[in-house]
């Protein structure tokens, strides 16, 4: 099923949520070198206190989202989007094992996902959203700005 918004009289399809699959490597460089980052941040940042907990989750959204854009085709916001609510998902998950005493056995991967629930990771999300929202659009806004101007 189509979606279709009227514009000057026509019927136009909405392709703001059409996706499509290809190869991005920049974004791939990008996310190898995020994960480099998150690993050595996971690794060696026992004692780094707030920056291995919240900017280690502002460059995890910030990940997930080139890992993402590695792959698919699609507006900067919606793959912003996912995202962050990725990580939300992941918070929740980590909030309802702690209220039901469910704990993860292997180290690794209680590292790797978190075992404590905390609302600043929320926002360490959302701010990783935004900052990798600014930084997909930026290039965009200029290069547009700069067709307007040849034009005049």
């Amino acid at each position: 099923m189509a979606l279709f918004r009227r514009s000057t009289g026509w019927l136009c399809p909405v392709t703001s949520l059409a996706m499509q699959f290809r190869f991005d490597r920049t974004a791939s460089l990008f996310s190898v070198l995020l994960f480099a980052v998150l690993v050595l941040l996971a690794t060696h940042g026992a004692g780094s206190g707030w920056v291995r907990g919240f900017s280690g989750d502002v460059l995890a959204v910030m990940w997930v989202y080139c890992m993402l854009a590695s792959v698919l085709q699609t507006r900067p916001s919606l793959l912003a989007g996912v995202a962050f609510l990725l990580g939300v998902a992941i918070e929740l998950a980590q909030y309802l094992a702690a209220t039901f005493g469910l704990r993860i056995s292997n180290r690794i991967l209680r590292i790797v996902v978190g075992a404590t629930p905390d609302w600043w990771d929320v926002l360490a999300y959302g701010l990783g959203a935004v900052i990798v929202l600014g930084l997909a659009t930026r290039g965009r806004f200029w290069q547009r700005r700069s067709i307007v101007a040849t034009k005049l």
